[in-house]
């Protein structure tokens, strides 16, 4: 019954990193809007910042990120200069008053950078901003990137939270998504970023993946746990050949099946709980003391184009080609060309080419989605509280859905909507009930489990 369950409810849905999604920004918002909405960013806001490297130097054949293998550095110097140019311009916009209080260096590889050039860019990014004393400073790391000038460099740049992606630690599964990478080489690295101050470290799991079986899965998730992060994220590869095409490279008859793939997540949950981690959200897991972990457990968990966080933020400024931000009027995302963002960011610093602005429904439905995503439920008295327009229409949604629920998701008790265990591995699938985009979208999304 389960097997059938799982078959029928995983159908393609947003991820939900954002309410509406990317398939729905349009072309009508651009830099001229954002310069607007910048401007408007004050003492009353707190900004977090995400630099975007969108290169690396060697392509992962799962990763569905937006990045380009180089083997050569020039290309990275040039974006650089573009880099700098953008972020000079919006901090030319943005008040001095607004503190930034996390800032993420996503990719890509940021650590491909020259260490210079990893001081440099954190220089020029303190040069535009203002950054809180506390800011958290996160950086997204690969493994066969380190050396030791450049962990000299991110400890001086002031990292606090160090993220590997690992994916799966099996010979044969990492040649299957060309991503080489050994437990020894990863050891290294956590201590290394340990050995210079870092508070915290994340490592990735993937499961879903070619060739990836329940023994092979679970002698990874036992490795990780050997190293004690202290977040893991486990995430279900995401097939998308349609939009990334190097993952044509890997071979879908190896790929487990939708009951497989369920069993896999399954399992590396229960291990990793029985390794002292706690559940957040649909796929993270950290120690209890961990921020995440105490956002999760207070209801001041949050959602954003990284996933799960504790940044509670109210402006996130991207920055780089392709990078999205949301600010209080709604999204804004740079071209995603490297060479048109380069030109743009050259000639005005602004390179938005596409974006958002938000509805008051549009407000009270991405409430609703984040609430069901972080905390597999929200208030009715919350939502008529913060939204009382629109809270009767959602409202009626979910005791609509309650009443037809046949497979026992979600329940109705004390004025309140929430998903029942059975439900909770299926929060994206839920959450769609509230999208009301989602039937006019032309975006295609990967499976929900």
């Amino acid at each position: 019954m389960q097997d059938a369950l799982v078959e029928r409810l995983s159908s393609p849905v947003p991820r939900y990193t954002s309410y509406p999604t990317a398939p729905h920004f349009n072309e009508g918002i651009g830099a001229e809007a954002y310069a607007d909405c910048l401007g408007k960013l004050g003492r009353a806001n707190r900004l977090s910042l995400y630099a975007h490297i969108p290169y690396c130097d060697r392509l992962c054949w799962f990763c569905a990120c937006h990045t380009k293998q180089t083997l050569r550095y020039e290309p990275v110097e040039a974006y650089l200069k573009g880099l700098h140019a953008e972020i000079a311009a919006i901090g030319s916009r943005v008040s001095r008053d607004a503190p930034v209080t996390a800032l993420h260096f996503g990719g890509g590889s940021p650590t491909l950078l020259r260490p210079d050039d990893m001081i440099a860019l954190k220089a020029r990014l303190e040069a535009g901003f203002t950054f809180a004393t506390d800011a958290e400073i996160s950086v997204e790391m690969d493994p066969n990137d380190l050396d030791e000038a450049r962990h000299d460099a991110l400890a001086a740049i002031g990292m606090t939270r160090a993220s590997l992606g690992i994916q799966d630690f099996d010979p044969k599964v990492q040649a299957a998504i060309n991503r080489i990478q050994t437990f020894e080489q990863t050891r290294g690295v956590v201590e290394a970023a340990r050995a210079r101050g870092v508070r915290s470290v994340n490592c990735d799991i993937l499961y879903g993946l070619p060739y990836q079986t329940m023994e092979t899965l679970a002698e990874t998730v036992h490795a990780v746990i050997s190293l004690m992060p202290d977040r893991i994220a486990l995430f279900g590869y995401a097939h998308v050949p349609w939009m990334k095409k190097h993952q044509t490279m890997i071979d879908e008859a190896a790929l487990p099946g939708i009951v497989a793939r369920f069993a896999q997540m399954a399992m590396a949950a229960e291990m990793l709980v029985a390794a002292g981690y706690k559940a957040v959200g649909i796929d993270h897991f950290a120690l209890p003391a961990d921020r995440l972990a105490v956002a999760a457990r207070s209801g001041t968990l949050r959602r954003n184009f990284q996933g799960y966080t504790d940044d509670q933020a109210d402006a996130l400024i991207g920055l780089g080609a392709s990078a999205i931000g949301q600010l209080p009027e709604g999204y804004f995302q740079n071209m995603p060309a490297t060479g048109e963002y380069l030109r743009r960011a050259e000639e005005g610093g602004l390179a938005v080419v596409r974006g958002y602005a938000l509805t008051g429904e549009d407000r009270a439905r991405a409430f609703v989605i984040e609430k069901v995503m972080c905390d597999f439920g929200f208030s009715f008295a919350d939502l008529s509280a913060r939204h009382p327009a629109f809270a009767p229409l959602i409202k009626g949604e979910a005791i609509g859905f309650a009443a037809a629920d046949r497979d026992g998701l979600c329940r109705i008790e004390d004025g309140r909507f929430f998903l029942t265990a059975t439900g909770r591995p299926f929060a994206r699938t839920v959450a769609a009930v509230f999208d009301a985009h989602l039937a006019s979208g032309r975006g295609r999304h990967s499976i929900a489990v």
